[in-house]
């Protein structure tokens, strides 16, 4: 989120809030509050699962997010003037890239000649995926006016792998229990040499 921060200008940025039971009305007055016009409300689920909503202050519309793919400590980006914001569409998904116009100096710090020809794009981050979700006619709420057929919740996710991993276990028992009922109905025949070093 700080990474963020730092690549958008004129940012205010708050604590945490406390949700009342409207979190609409209370994320909107904490907007005229700080006079804002649009808002980036971030929510932080299930220790694991990040959320974004885009908003444009009391009359909407806003935007929810799920958001990853970024790194944890991702490493800190050098100072620059001038840098290129790249968001391109791939499998339904937004992908957020910052690059920096790097152009060759001298040692007097002055531009080469003919270096416009050799500047360069180098990444320097945040680098971030979205994944829409919904598309509100409001700010945080109101009527949906988009929603992603594809968008599948982590948390179903978590559950269809749970699931999977349960019907291993049930798989390994149903094997023991199989293997012990073949046992008992094929009894080994006596071992004929088993009494002989028996004294």
């Amino acid at each position: 989120m700080l990474n963020l921060v730092s690549v958008l200008p004129h940012c205010k940025k708050d604590n945490k809030v406390e949700l009342r039971s409207s979190k609409e009305a209370t994320l909107n007055e904490l907007i005229e509050l700080r006079g804002c016009s649009s808002c980036l409300f971030f929510e932080y689920r299930k220790h694991q699962d990040l959320y974004m909503r885009m908003a444009k202050s009391s009359n909407g519309p806003s935007v929810k997010f799920l958001v990853f793919g970024t790194p944890k400590e991702h490493r800190k980006s050098k100072p620059y003037h001038d840098h290129v914001f790249v968001f391109s569409i791939v499998d339904d998904h937004i992908w957020f890239r910052n690059y920096e116009i790097s152009v060759p100096h001298n040692e007097s710090d002055k531009m080469v000649r003919g270096g416009l020809d050799k500047m360069t794009l180098i990444e320097v981050g945040p680098r971030f995926c979205l994944n829409p979700i919904k598309i509100f006619a409001g700010s945080f709420g109101c009527p949906t006016l988009y929603e992603n057929p594809f968008y599948v919740s982590p948390n179903q996710i978590r559950a269809l792998e749970k699931k999977q991993k349960a019907g291993k276990y049930a798989k390994k028992v149903k094997a023991k229990t199989r293997r012990k009922t073949h046992e008992l109905s094929n009894p080994l025949e006596p071992d004929e040499f088993a009494d002989m070093w028996r004294d």
